[in-house]
């Protein structure tokens, strides 16, 4: 379902549309290799060139986008909100440069915009058929999809390194970052707090002062966050007092681990301090908030105020609204009826495995032609390279025997090398795009399909994490549930909605794959 560009004749200056330019790198580093953000630049400004765009401007960006709130992403969302000039034109390079989220994805939606993806030559626009909107949508969760992995591996690191004995993180008040000998990343003492955070647990261990008297004093003794210079709030230095990891332990992800770094303070100190803390603030008094699963999910449907949980009886839970704007007419609702009114929404996404495996022939099949589609250009491309290169050793050959001057042979000459440079580059551009791992796509699509029994085997807490996911604008009336599916899962819902319904009426299984199948679109 992917779009072919569509190269559209060259207009006068006059006519020409306008656009904007995104770029994006994912870190640091790629800005200051600088070959990122100028590839981009020429490529997007190249396309804008051949196809009759005036770029009113270019907003760039070198961060992750991993959570939305990228500062130039924001500006341009803002920019073709209020701008004056009639633009409604985004030129990006490709999927994962303009948006890896599906909160941006929506944004973007919303705002009822043309999007040109010129490496993955695809444009999108509130007119694109739905089968384009449909795979492009899945290109967005794939997007995410990497995110989400990404962020998995650097958990298991993280998690590795603690298992190691190293402390995964930054350094806590009272140590730096560093490296040991063999060029492991560790935490060793900071020699200007060190001193001062024995000093505050010996002090505090006698039981003689308060929290407030010990954070005074952690002033008067000069400790400050490292990165801020900012005094530690009285918070802060609770929280010190409470971690292990200054006696040589630490605790990650709810487990303790025994630390390879050099501790500040004995393991009977730190002991010591929790006993004095303890006889303080009073031991287990501290009441544990029950996580209700769908609380901040819903709102009310009558009055619009929050639906919250409450504890009946010690064991049972129901939801009511929080009648902030008065009382409320909707009765309480029994968390097993939220429960299981959500799973009917998430079922919604269940399509037929047959469905899955045409689609899964499908695909394939559109990326084998792709990469088929991108050996032809590179073919045709060297070749053209190489008959340039003949022509150049016979006008060498031509200029020795004086057929031709040096001045033509110079003046041919510098034609074909600019044409080569211009080869080069395409081919550059061409062994650079990525053909996409259709499979992934599939492995997508058959866990969206799934979404419903995952909802099934999941805690309280996992399913929340779900629905949040999924969808939005959730509210309860009259004991119904009303909620919206998040992009791109209203598209498969709608899409598994028609093909069920013209299921049911007897329609031939061809034509019912056909508004699944992913197929090439050069009409958008």
């Amino acid at each position: 379902m992917t779009a072919s560009r569509t190269s559209i004749p060259m207009k006068s200056k006059s006519k020409l549309q306008n656009a904007v330019v995104y770029l994006r790198v994912s870190s640091k580093d790629q800005e200051r290799e600088g070959y990122s953000i100028p590839a981009q630049r020429k490529l997007l400004n190249d396309y804008a060139l051949l196809n009759g765009f005036h770029v009113l401007q270019e907003f760039e960006d070198v961060e992750t986008a991993k959570d939305t709130g990228r500062t130039h992403f924001g500006e341009m969302i803002d920019f073709m909100k209020t701008q004056t000039a009639p633009c409604r034109v985004i030129l990006a390079e490709k999927t994962d440069r303009l948006y890896r989220n599906l909160r941006d994805w929506v944004t973007i939606d919303d705002l009822k915009l043309d999007v040109h993806l010129v490496k993955e030559n695809e444009i999108i626009s509130p007119d694109s058929r739905s089968s384009a909107k449909f795979m492009h949508g899945i290109r967005v969760l794939m997007a995410k999809n990497f995110i989400d992995n990404l962020s998995e591996e650097v958990k298991k690191g993280m998690l590795q390194k603690a298992r190691e004995g190293y402390w995964p993180s930054y350094a806590p008040v009272g140590y730096m970052n560093g490296k040991s000998e063999s060029g492991k990343k560790v935490i060793v003492p900071d020699p200007e707090r060190a001193p001062i955070i024995t000093m505050l647990f010996e002090a505090y261990s006698r039981g003689d002062l308060s929290l407030t008297a010990l954070t005074k004093l952690a002033r008067k003794l000069g400790l400050t966050h490292k990165n801020s210079g900012n005094p530690l709030a009285r918070s802060a230095i609770h929280s010190m007092l409470q971690n292990r990891i200054y006696y040589g332990d630490f605790e990650w992800d709810g487990v303790v681990y025994t630390g390879k770094h050099e501790p500040l303070i004995s393991r009977l100190l730190w002991q010591k301090v929790q006993d004095a803390l303890g006889t303080r603030l009073g031991k287990n008094t501290k009441l544990v908030k029950h996580e209700f699963a769908f609380s901040g999910l819903l709102s009310c449907g009558h009055c619009g105020c929050s639906m919250v949980g409450e504890i009946k009886k010690g064991k049972y839970i129901y939801y009511h609204c929080t009648g902030f704007r008065g009382k409320c007419g909707e009765p309480y609702t029994h968390e097993s009826t939220l429960d299981e009114q959500f799973g009917k929404l998430l079922q919604c996404l269940e399509f037929d495995a047959e469905v899955l495996e045409h689609m899964r022939e499908n695909i394939r099949e559109l990326g084998k032609d792709k990469n088929e589609q991108q050996k032809r250009v590179l073919d045709r491309l060297r070749d053209e390279s190489d008959s340039i290169m003949k022509k150049l050793d016979s006008m060498y050959d031509d200029k020795l025997g004086g057929v031709i001057s040096l001045e033509m042979f110079q003046d041919r000459a510098k034609k074909y090398r600019r044409r080569l440079d211009e080869i080069t580059a395409e081919i550059e551009e061409h062994e650079g795009t990525d053909v996409s791992d259709f499979e992934e796509t599939i492995e997508l699509m058959e866990l969206v399909r799934n979404a419903h029994s995952m909802y099934l085997r999941r805690s309280g807490s996992e399913k929340r994490r779900l629905v949040q996911n999924v969808l939005s604008n959730c509210s309860w009336k009259g004991g119904v549930l009303f909620a919206e599916f998040r992009q791109p899962y209203s598209i498969i819902a709608d899409t598994n909605s028609t093909y069920r319904r013209r299921k049911v009426a007897g329609e031939p299984r061809e034509s019912l794959f056909q508004m699944w199948y992913a197929r090439q679109d050069s009409n958008l």
